[in-house]
C-alpha cells in the first residue's frame, strides 16, 4: 500500500522569538573606548557643494573687543518693564515697552522702587550694534540674486519668513554653494557656534 503523501525531507523550522521577559536578550554593554571600531573616513565633499560657510566672521580687533564689551553691557542691562505690567495682564503679557507719561508717574520720576526706564546709557557700542553674538551682520534675503550680493566673510543670510518651504530649500542650497552662513536654516548640517 503506497502512502498518499510521500515523505518530505526534514527542514529546520525558523527560530521563534518570543517577547516574554524570560527569553528576552539582555542589552549589551558598550565597548571601552580603546576597543571601539574607528569611524569610517569622511568622504570628500563633491565639487558642487562649494566652499564651507565660515562659522565665525572676519572681524578687526576693535570689533572683537567691542563685542566682548557688548556682552558685559547686555548682562548688566535690566529688564525694562512697562508701568503697571504686574497689575494688568493685557499690559504685561507681551513684554512691550511704553514710556510712562503721567504727571504723577513714579516710574517717570525715577523713584528707586520702580523699574528702570529705557535710556541711551544702556545702548550697545555703535560699531557692533545689530550684529549677531558671533559678529555676523544679518542680511534679510528673499531670492537667490540677493544671496549672491552677500559678503561671505562678514554677512550671514536670514531667509525672510514670507519665503515658502520649497523656495527656502533652494535658497539654502544656493547659500551652501556660495559658502554663505544661514542663520535660520530648515536643514541643519552642524550645530551652531556658541558664544
Amino acid at each position: 500500500m503506497s502512502d498518499p503523501h510521500p515523505a518530505e525531507p526534514e527542514t529546520l523550522a525558523p527560530a521563534v522569538v518570543s517577547d516574554s521577559p524570560k527569553t528576552r536578550a539582555r542589552p549589551r554593554k558598550p565597548l571601552p573606548k580603546a576597543e571601539r571600531p574607528s569611524p569610517p573616513a569622511e568622504e570628500a565633499a563633491p565639487e558642487s557643494a562649494g566652499p564651507k560657510p565660515p562659522r565665525r566672521p572676519v572681524l578687526d580687533p576693535a570689533q572683537t573687543k567691542l563685542l566682548t564689551e557688548r556682552r558685559q553691557i547686555v548682562r548688566r542691562r535690566p529688564f525694562f518693564g512697562r508701568q503697571a505690567r504686574g497689575r494688568y495682564y493685557r499690559i504685561g503679557r507681551d513684554e512691550s515697552w511704553r514710556r510712562p507719561r503721567g504727571l504723577q508717574s513714579k516710574q517717570r520720576r525715577h523713584y528707586g522702587y520702580r523699574p528702570e526706564i529705557v535710556s541711551i546709557g544702556y545702548r550697545s557700542p555703535a560699531l557692533v550694534r545689530g550684529l549677531t553674538p558671533t559678529g555676523f551682520r544679518p542680511v534679510l534675503v528673499r531670492n537667490s540674486s540677493e544671496m549672491g550680493r552677500l559678503d561671505r566673510e562678514r554677512d550671514a543670510a536670514v531667509i525672510a519668513r514670507t519665503v515658502g518651504t520649497r523656495r527656502r530649500l533652494i535658497l539654502e542650497e544656493v547659500a551652501r554653494k556660495l559658502g554663505i552662513h544661514v542663520l535660520n536654516p530648515i536643514v541643519r548640517t552642524e550645530p551652531e557656534a556658541s558664544t
